[in-house]
């Protein structure tokens, strides 16, 4: 691993060089091939993983076997981070969505690291506020919003992630956006469907454009319902 793609990740942004080399001596390329298992919900917190490429889901299953997607990732943020705190097991499971590679990170090796270097502790503090964050806007989402609220929503964000793009292209499956949004794909179409008549985005393939951002932001703060 080289340390200029540990310097690109946020996990690692700041560190000496010195101490960037000692990481990279610890850490181990895995391969992954698209629906491969990373780790299983309950699997022991062994380490953590770092993605070089590809794109990963973290996700629980309920007792039914429905899917809830946690996270998405893609290359320079991590996943499991948390095993290096707690030293328990994985809370969530994750699955490579791609073909991708992952540095690994073993719990033992990284803690040591951390020992002689304190600033490490507080990137990864950051981080998981950071994940925290997102999580409190999730569960605020999934419990308060009906499912037209929770699309707006995301809809929105992948906007500003883009720079307030109006033009937006799914990097994910309608069948993973159900999930992620903690609904059924047949929902999910009927409602991107009803947006479009209604006039707040244009469908095209994978390609939605944001026809009506005000109108969006208004549905997504549920001043107005469809």
């Amino acid at each position: 691993m080289s340390v200029q793609e540990l310097a690109a990740s946020p996990l690692f942004a700041g560190l000496d060089p010195a101490y960037l080399e000692k990481l990279a001596r610890i850490a181990l390329l895995k391969k992954f091939e698209r629906g491969q298992t990373v780790f299983a919900e309950g699997d022991p917190g062994n380490g953590f993983y770092l993605v070089q490429s590809g794109r990963f889901k973290i996700f629980k299953l309920s007792f039914d076997g429905k899917e809830q997607i946690l996270h998405l990732l893609g290359a320079g943020e991590p996943f499991g981070e948390v095993a290096v705190f707690t030293g328990r097991s994985f809370p969530a499971a994750a699955e490579a969505m791609e073909k991708g590679r992952a540095f690994f990170f073993a719990r033992d090796d990284f803690v040591r690291l951390i020992a002689t270097e304190p600033s490490l502790a507080m990137n990864m503090l950051a981080v998981l506020s950071m994940r925290l964050k997102k999580f409190a806007q999730m569960i605020e989402s999934l419990s308060l919003k009906e499912v037209p609220g929770r699309l707006a929503t995301h809809l929105l964000l992948l906007s500003d992630q883009q720079d307030g793009a109006a033009r937006l292209r799914l990097s994910i499956t309608k069948a993973q956006l159900a999930s992620l949004l903690g609904t059924i794909p047949e929902t999910l179409s009927r409602i991107l469907a009803k947006m479009s008549r209604e006039g707040f985005i244009a469908l095209d393939g994978p390609m939605i454009t944001i026809a009506n951002r005000e109108g969006l932001a208004e549905l997504a703060m549920g001043a107005i319902r469809i």
